[in-house]
């Protein structure tokens, strides 16, 4: 097991490394990270900045700058996607991580309250929150083909995995109309799964739409699917929604935005430590990355990563 990080925060002292979205070159996010930097420099702090043609390169430049310098924070600017790339690049390290919002889900940043699409309000919390020390939250840590990676918001198995299957294999559009309509496109021709699940020791047959394993309340940029998960109780939320038609689907849909579909009988939420996921022909995401085929094998680290939040 990953021990959780250390409690002497590292923070305080040494390079600010601040990783950038190597996607983030268009609209009103493709000068977020110039202008991160230019307000850390400002506050006295040293900054490297960490850019890369793709996810691949810039993770392997980031575990580079942290085995080579005496980094105080890793500062990524971006999405989902650039948290996810943070949490496993710090998952067990006294390095704490901060956010800079600027991606079109940023389901993590909005679960930890965090300034969206602001950069000079980002960068001001992350500058306290170095000289407060950070707080701890939990990571998921998920097994799959053998390799084990960590997430901190929502790993899903179902329809919305299907959802970004499709929206990741087209160019246009860009945003959230690209995950809109990819959903709709996907109900289309989406099928019940009968999963075979173990939670906790219990081994039960499953049919539903989607399985998701919470740490965070949100997917989808906004979509609140699991209302009372925490980040700090040690704990995840498994979340099934049960076969239903696509008219009651659409129904039920609106209402997760406000986290109002709970009550629905088609709904289940059950907190568990550890998951098992197992079906045919179904592939993971977390924190809207790809992960991999079925099975997939989900529990909680406590404490796992230090945020600036």
């Amino acid at each position: 097991m990953t021990p959780p990080a250390a409690d002497n925060p590292s923070s305080t002292r040494g390079t600010i490394a601040l990783a950038i979205n190597p996607a983030a070159s268009f609209g009103r996010t493709r000068l977020a990270g110039d202008h991160a930097a230019a307000r850390f420099r400002a506050a006295g702090r040293d900054v490297v900045v960490l850019q890369a043609d793709g996810y691949s390169g810039l993770r392997q430049l980031v575990d580079q700058t942290l085995t080579r310098r005496e980094v105080g924070a890793l500062v990524v600017v971006g999405g989902d996607g650039m948290v996810h790339l943070g949490v496993n690049a710090l998952a067990g390290s006294d390095i704490a991580l901060g956010i800079v919002p600027s991606g079109t889900g940023n389901d993590v940043a909005r679960l930890l309250g965090l300034p969206l699409h602001d950069t000079a309000a980002a960068c001001r919390l992350i500058l306290a929150s170095m000289a407060a020390g950070g707080r701890l939250i939990d990571a998921g840590r998920v097994v799959s083909e053998g390799r084990t990676s960590y997430f901190a918001g929502v790993l899903s198995a179902g329809f919305d995995a299907a959802v970004n299957e499709r929206a990741n294999s087209w160019r246009w559009p860009r945003g959230k109309s690209r995950y809109n309509l990819a959903m709709l496109k996907e109900l289309g021709s989406f099928r019940r799964i009968d999963y075979t699940v173990t939670a906790d020791n219990m081994t039960w047959r499953q049919p539903a739409l989607l399985i998701s394993v919470a740490n965070g309340q949100y997917i989808g940029g906004g979509m609140r699917i699991t209302p009372e998960a925490s980040q700090e109780d040690g704990l995840l939320d498994l979340f099934v929604v049960k076969p239903l038609s696509r008219l009651r689907f659409l129904a039920v849909f609106p209402k997760v935005f406000a986290g109002k579909h709970t009550g629905h009988p088609a709904v289940q939420i059950t907190r568990v430590q550890k998951v098992r996921l197992e079906a045919e022909g179904v592939v993971a995401y977390a924190d809207g990355e790809r992960i991999g085929p079925l099975p997939v094998d989900v529990d909680v680290v406590p404490g796992a990563v230090r945020v600036l939040a």
